[in-house]
């Protein structure tokens, strides 16, 4: 049975948040330029594949870089080499990071990896909470931003700090960057910049970038001469990757320039729902182009309410409310290319509908 919720997002005119739906007209944009007789790669090797890692690997300021169809497939085999490397199998990471919320425990079930968790769930890691880790870790994973709390994003002194004590310590730093190109707005800093503090780095191509699948594996030559073997070993060397790169080409040079402008409609959206009664955003002030939403009512009330205001202004909120506790709920917001596409009055107006509905309600 169908949600209510969902049903009138997808119909809705506008959308708050996301590039479109994501369906065959990605690929059908991506591929309209390219000729029928360009040559595909095979099994991880050829000019298109090589092309696009070494471009990567370039943005990254990384020595070498490798084209993975999964992140999570990627960020294992580089928390794996670096046990390996060190001859300790156990890493550290953030209570609520992908890898152990996520994953049905692969990291523990494929490689035998114990894991630390590290700071508050409520949290980013700070550099105290690594200072005073009393365990042997190869590994420290962080995550920018980290997700699960709406986006929030340690200071970049925190990150510099970090960095230097890992190294001084014989601990690789890695960087889950799925969402890398959304946080260097806030940081004013570079690609190259940010992931010099980094050993290791992780970015996907169908978050911000909003491509297809798949993701990218950065380093030195050697780690990554490794990963291309344990890519194997993973059955990642799909006989062609092309229908994947293609698109992350693509939309990495179309909206790579944008992530300022979805920064700052991130800022203007929080502060619209911040201006409602009983609704509040982690964090206040978004630092990426994603925020959560949190409501003090009834997620079914809430469903009902959304749902109602969509039909009537045409603009999709959200497709989905999460509960929280018994009266309380949330749901994530992400600015993409749909945002600039409202106008301004409708806009406002849904607000001040919003704030009539939740006070009757």
């Amino acid at each position: 049975m169908s949600n209510p919720l969902t049903e009138a997002f997808k119909n809705s005119k506008f959308q708050l948040t996301g590039h479109g739906p994501r369906n065959v007209q990605i690929l059908k944009k991506a591929f309209a330029d390219i000729p029928d007789d360009q040559v595909s790669d095979m099994y991880g090797n050829g000019e298109g594949i090589e092309a696009f890692e070494n471009k990567i690997a370039a943005y990254l300021g990384k020595d070498s870089a490798v084209f993975f169809p999964s992140g999570t497939m990627a960020q294992q085999i580089a928390l794996r080499i670096w046990c390996d490397q060190k001859g300790v199998h156990k890493v550290a990471y953030h209570p609520l990071s992908h890898l152990e919320i996520h994953e049905e425990d692969g990291l523990k079930e494929l490689h035998n990896i114990e894991t630390f968790l590290l700071a508050d769930k409520d949290r980013v890691i700070e550099f105290e909470d690594v200072k005073e880790m009393d365990q042997d870790i190869s590994c420290l994973l962080l995550e920018l931003p980290q997700r699960e709390i709406g986006g929030q994003l340690p200071s970049y002194e925190t990150l510099e700090r970090i960095s230097e004590y890992c190294r001084g310590n014989g601990i690789k730093l890695h960087l889950d960057g799925a969402r890398l190109f959304e946080i260097l707005p806030f940081y004013q800093k570079t690609a190259v910049e940010v992931c010099a503090l980094f050993d290791s780095v992780y970015v996907s191509f169908y978050k911000g970038i909003g491509g297809i699948a798949g993701a990218i594996l950065a380093g030195d030559k050697e780690f990554t001469d490794t990963s291309k073997i344990w890519k194997r070993r993973h059955g990642g060397d799909l006989i062609s990757l092309y229908p994947y790169i293609i698109p992350a080409d693509y939309y990495f040079e179309k909206r790579r320039d944008k992530m300022e402008q979805y920064l700052e409609g991130a800022k203007e959206l929080a502060a619209f729902f911040n201006s409602v009664p009983s609704i509040s955003t982690t964090p206040i002030h978004p630092v990426s182009n994603m925020f959560h939403v949190h409501i003090e009512k009834r997620k079914e009330d809430i469903e009902a309410i959304l749902a109602q205001l969509i039909k009537e202004t045409g603009i999709g909120v959200t497709s989905y409310v999460k509960e929280t506790e018994e009266k309380t709920c949330y749901f994530e917001v992400s600015i993409g290319d749909h945002y600039e596409n409202i106008p301004k009055a409708q806009l406002k107006e849904l607000f001040e509908r919003l704030e009539i509905e939740i006070g009757i309600n």
